[in-house]
């Protein structure tokens, strides 16, 4: 049975959610606080993650970094913080998917069950990816280039993933973005997925003004280059 954990101070919102998930058949543990959340995440694994931004005694952002510094778990934000910053920045320290509050409940529980197959196969078929003298170890959730280790968001290390996933297939702007985010606020847009490939661009490529392995295919998308 899958185990999700849950970091929100709501009570209202933890009984309608706790509910709603056992109902999906899974397990479900809650957490009020940063500091009740850190004494529960220690001692079990969890399947899914759910957090809440503010906090009584602390930032979910905050809690997400700690998750993120040993395990690749599927992480959603549930917050009523809309801003575009926290949004960014929920999806760019490592977070899977960011959803403000008020929510409809039936398109939020398709996104775990989603999420959670994602990552059941995300963890059983490859262990990793290599293309020339860049390499991915999926198990650590870490990229290197000729052998050093490089620096990528929790977003960069996904679009490459998927590139990488994909060598060689054209991948629209609407691809990439189905790919990697199941959020629909409307500042991700094509101007963002290109912006983010730039990002990854000035950390993999040798000259990222004269890109050789995320090659463009103008009006059509992105391709790994296989032949980089």
């Amino acid at each position: 049975m899958k185990r999700l954990f849950l970091l929100e101070d709501d009570l209202s919102l933890i009984n309608g959610l706790s509910f709603a998930i056992k109902k999906q058949g899974y397990e479900i543990e809650v957490a009020r606080t940063t500091l009740e959340a850190d004494k529960i995440w220690t001692s079990k694994k969890y399947d899914l993650v759910i957090l809440d931004v503010s906090l009584p005694d602390g930032s979910g952002f905050d809690f997400c970094k700690k998750i993120r510094r040993i395990s690749k778990v599927p992480i959603i934000f549930l917050t009523a913080a809309d801003e575009e910053t926290d949004i960014i920045m929920g999806l760019d320290i490592g977070g899977d998917d960011y959803i403000t509050k008020p929510f409809k409940l039936a398109v939020f529980l398709s996104k775990i069950n989603a999420l959670l197959r994602r990552s059941e196969n995300f963890n059983t078929v490859v262990t990793e990816l290599s293309s020339h003298d860049v390499n991915i170890n999926l198990l650590k959730g870490e990229a290197y280039k000729q052998g050093k280790l490089l620096a990528l968001t929790a977003s960069e290390y996904k679009l490459l993933c998927l590139f990488m996933e994909n060598p060689g297939h054209i991948l629209s702007s609407e691809q990439i973005l189905g790919k990697l985010w199941d959020c629909n606020e409307s500042y991700i847009d094509n101007n963002s997925v290109s912006v983010y490939i730039r990002r990854l661009r000035t950390k993999i490529e040798d000259n990222p003004g004269e890109p050789k392995r995320i090659v463009t295919v103008r009006g059509m998308g992105y391709k790994w280059n296989e032949e980089a």
